[in-house]
């Protein structure tokens, strides 16, 4: 009962989260020069026509007005028709979130066992050069821009080397390897600059964990180093780790929209960066909304991990 009465709190506080985003969402739009009627029209379309478009769309009313609309819509259940695709904005979702998902929980996939490793292995050997060598690759994980990076690895794996295809995507449904060899590339520049943060998390945390007095005692009782860390220490780190993984999950798919550029996936990001080009209003509110509402069911499911990692939790 604490669990759900927990699950229920974080649910009623993510309602006003939702609200402010579907606000922010709708202002920031109208905020951006160009007219989408004129958009739709063509450059060489006439005032009238621009006009004839305007009201077909709604955007003739008053902003106060657009903005009630679109909140009962959304009420209801309706996101809103694409100007652009003419598509309704959940099917343009549908259609597009599997290569998102896909890009996502590979990078992801990576991040974790190895931004774990690397900050546990640099704890273990503090102030050697395995922790200078860690540290200066999180460094330049944190610090290089994502697009040129993966440029780069285009330019060596790609077009040099041929190893790997250098855009697209394959379904899951052509088969394992196709899918997963598309992905390798742009998964692997996603992931590297959040294991570097992962690695200094874990680094951090590790360190903590090894001055505790329960690690000293298992040294004086003779156990070895790396069962004393993969035994006791490894699920203490886990803890602040758990919480660093939500995180790291929602910048992914916030570092996805880069990515699905340079390597010409059409997933939600591509879609997103296309829709703010062409002021198709309706679909940067609705998918921006839809993020928001992923990315608190991300935030429900780091907190249930975390009171199964950390039992304290449930009598806080």
């Amino acid at each position: 009962m604490r669990m759900l009465r927990r699950l229920l709190l974080r649910l009623g506080q993510a309602i006003p989260v939702i609200l402010v985003v579907a606000v922010l969402a709708f202002f920031l739009m109208h905020l951006l020069p160009g007219d989408p009627a004129a958009v739709i029209a063509g450059p060489e379309a006439g005032a009238e026509a621009v006009e004839r478009i305007r009201r077909q769309l709604g955007l003739d009313r008053s902003i106060p007005e657009q903005l009630l609309v679109w909140l009962w819509h959304l009420a209801q259940g309706d996101f809103g028709t694409s100007i652009i695709h003419n598509q309704s904005v959940l099917q343009a979702l549908a259609d597009r979130m599997p290569v998102t998902a896909s890009l996502t929980l590979v990078a992801f996939a990576m991040t974790i066992p190895i931004g774990i490793v690397l900050g546990v292995a640099a704890a273990k050997f503090r102030n050697t050069w395995v922790d200078s060598a860690v540290m200066l690759m999180a460094l330049i994980g944190v610090s290089v821009p994502g697009f040129w990076i993966a440029i780069l690895s285009v330019i060596l794996f790609s077009v040099t080397l041929g190893w790997l295809p250098a855009s697209g995507y394959v379904p899951l449904s052509e088969g394992v390897w196709p899918w997963l060899r598309a992905l390798i590339q742009p998964a692997a520049m996603l992931a590297l600059f959040q294991i570097g943060f992962l690695a200094r998390m874990a680094r951090s945390a590790t360190l903590d964990v090894l001055d505790q007095d329960y690690i000293r005692t298992a040294r004086a009782k003779g156990v070895s180093e790396w069962r004393t860390i993969a035994k006791h220490a490894f699920r203490n780190t886990l803890i602040p780790v758990v919480t660093t993984t939500g995180i790291i999950l929602s910048l992914l798919m916030g570092g996805s929209v880069v990515i699905e550029q340079v390597f010409a996936m059409p997933g939600v990001g591509r879609l997103i960066v296309q829709a703010i080009l062409t002021r198709d209003y309706p679909m940067v509110q609705g998918t921006l909304l839809a993020l928001a509402f992923l990315f608190v069911a991300i935030n429900l499911m780091v907190d249930i991990v975390y009171t199964w990692v950390d039992p304290r939790v449930r009598y806080d």
